[in-house]
C-alpha cells in the first residue's frame, strides 16, 4: 500500500509524514549492538502513528 492509498484509522486523514527516532532499536540480549533506526509513519492531521518499521532489521540478528 502506498502513502497515497493509506487512510488514518483515527481521523480518516490521508496525509502522512515519515520520521525517525533518536534511539536505535537493539536486541535485548546485545546491549552494545548498534541496532537499527525506526521509521514512523505519522498522520499529519491528528498525529496518530500508523506504522513503525525497522530500517535495517538484519542489524537486530547480528
Amino acid at each position: 500500500m502506498t502513502a497515497s492509498e493509506m487512510k488514518c484509522k483515527s481521523c480518516g486523514g490521508n496525509s502522512f509524514v515519515q520520521a525517525m527516532d533518536f534511539v536505535n532499536l537493539r536486541p535485548v540480549d546485545k546491549k552494545m549492538a548498534f541496532g537499527s533506526e525506526r521509521i514512523f509513519t505519522v498522520c499529519v492531521d491528528c498525529g496518530e502513528v500508523v506504522s513503525i518499521k525497522v530500517k535495517n532489521p538484519e542489524k537486530l540478528i547480528k
